[in-house]
């Protein structure tokens, strides 16, 4: 199976989405190479980036999930390398 390198970057504007966001990345776990959260308290947001490698499609998945989440926006970036 095919996969892709990319970034999901993710602002959580909800803090009670924290525990949704951890439930879904907790689903992909397999696929996940690492992720960072940086709370900013003075605009009160959480940013969290999210490296993966997995197929196209689950990582398209993961992105739509977290982003349907009240309060939460979330965009990929792929890498050019297959």
């Amino acid at each position: 199976m095919e996969t892709r390198v990319a970034v999901i970057a993710v602002i959580a504007e909800d803090y009670d989405a924290a525990g949704q966001i951890n439930a879904v990345l907790h689903e992909y776990g397999e696929f996940i190479i690492g992720r960072m959260g940086v709370p900013y308290r003075n605009k009160g947001i959480n940013i969290i980036s999210v490296a993966i490698d997995a197929p196209q499609d689950k990582i398209n998945t993961l992105a739509g999930r977290i982003g349907r989440i009240s309060g939460v926006t979330a965009k990929t970036l792929y890498s050019g390398k297959q």
